[in-house]
């Protein structure tokens, strides 16, 4: 058991059945009364956030999430499948664990997951990927000041905007986090 006191943002707890995170949290005293913790916490399933009011003295029970490298093998209908590169044991995860970074994954890349109670929870793919440009428009400058962008489908089908001079066939980087051109490869 954790007090809500000791709550940071990254701790992970288990409350009304489900497993969140905290996102952020803020220890509020007023006046006479006792203090209170208001929190926000993101369920690690869903992706849903809720904020929460505590008074200080409460507890949550915290758990224990470990991650893990893993491979991501293939895309098999609304799962993503994953090989612990320890254990060589394999993991159907939904596609939503990944979140927005989902649509850079490429078959083979290495990622980490975290796994709770034998089953993973969030998949994290790497800060950068190199992915291979299979559609770009040819790109006319016109009359832009600072350079301009067009769009790209990459080999994962994502669709991304890069700088006019990227061509077909292009091997560039892409920032998972935000889902932008990082420069080429």
């Amino acid at each position: 058991m954790i007090s809500v006191t000791d709550l940071r943002p990254g701790t992970k707890v288990e409350m009304d059945g489900a497993l969140w995170e905290c996102v952020d949290y803020q220890h509020q005293k007023i006046g006479r009364g006792g203090a209170k913790v208001v929190a926000k916490f993101k369920n690690l399933e869903t992706g849903a956030t809720v904020e929460r009011t505590f008074n200080s003295g409460e507890k949550l029970k915290d758990i224990f999430v470990e991650a893990r490298e893993m491979q991501y093998l293939y895309p098999e209908a609304d799962d993503l499948v994953l090989m612990d590169l320890e254990t060589y044991e394999q993991y159907h995860v939904p596609k939503a664990a990944a979140g927005e970074a989902g649509k850079f994954l490429k078959e083979g890349i290495t990622l980490i997951a975290d796994v709770y109670d034998g089953r993973v929870i969030k998949v994290t793919p790497p800060t950068v990927v190199e992915l291979e440009v299979t559609e770009a428009p040819p790109g006319i400058k016109g009359d832009t000041a600072s350079g301009g962008s067009k769009p790209a489908t990459l080999e994962t089908g994502a669709v991304v905007s890069v700088p006019l001079f990227i061509e077909a066939g292009e091997v560039i980087k892409i920032d998972t986090r935000t889902g932008e051109y990082a420069g080429r490869a």
